[in-house]
């Protein structure tokens, strides 16, 4: 334990997703993905829906279309799902940042460290999300799910991070909620939190280097 808090000390560039990690909207998504599916007339399990969280939507219905063999254009479904995604987000009041998080992304950005946000989720809902929680103060750079050509877990998204930083992936580290996005961090060979949140508990988050439950506990570390 000891080595790695040594080991990490030495970061200087902290790579978040967005959904589970920085804001509680996952509940959102899986509503606009399940009334896309409803309108599609398919029946999506919890099993099949638990393998492509963290994806990209394009991804998402690129899977979807292949896997029920439809004939709709999944950019189409993309849009479809957006819609109805932007709806339920300007409608909830409750929605809110994840517990905690505002506090560590200030502790990052007072030391100086580089923040690069990492999403799957396209740029005008990762700006939403910014505009609404005043957080484009603190990040160096944002990466959405339509400027990569593969979707997570293809570890793209974080190799294009740590470029954006400039910053070895050596003094990276990567905060994800996502088995997929574990993965696409473990085949970037960049250190990965796993963050539990209550949430997402359909995600194991096995894989990652180390899983924190609470956002301060990375103040041990870095």
């Amino acid at each position: 334990m000891q080595d790695k808090i040594e080991v990490l000390k030495s970061i200087k560039c902290v790579i978040f997703d967005m959904d589970g990690v920085i804001i509680d909207s996952e509940y959102l998504h899986k509503k606009a993905y399940y009334e896309t599916f409803l309108s599609l007339g398919i029946e999506v399990s919890e099993k099949l829906y638990k393998t492509i969280t963290g994806s990209s939507t394009l991804n998402v219905f690129q899977k979807l279309v292949a896997h029920f063999n439809l004939e709709h254009d999944p950019s189409e479904l993309v849009l479809q799902k957006r819609g109805y995604y932007t709806g339920y987000f300007e409608k909830d009041p409750s929605l809110k940042l994840v517990d905690g998080v505002e506090g560590i992304i200030k502790y990052f950005f007072d030391k100086g460290i580089a923040l690069i946000l990492a999403s799957s989720s396209s740029m005008p809902n990762i700006n939403r999300v910014f505009d609404r929680f005043n957080l484009n103060q603190y990040f160096l750079g944002k990466i959405s799910g339509a400027d990569l050509q593969q979707s997570k877990p293809h570890p793209e998204i974080f190799e294009k991070a740590a470029k954006m930083a400039n910053i070895p992936k050596e003094q990276c580290v990567v905060i994800e909620d996502s088995d997929n996005g574990v993965q696409a961090a473990n085949s970037a060979g960049i250190f990965v939190f796993g963050y539990s949140n209550p949430m997402s508990k359909d995600q194991t988050l096995k894989n990652a280097n180390s899983v924190i439950a609470e956002f301060s506990e990375l103040k041990k570390y870095i």
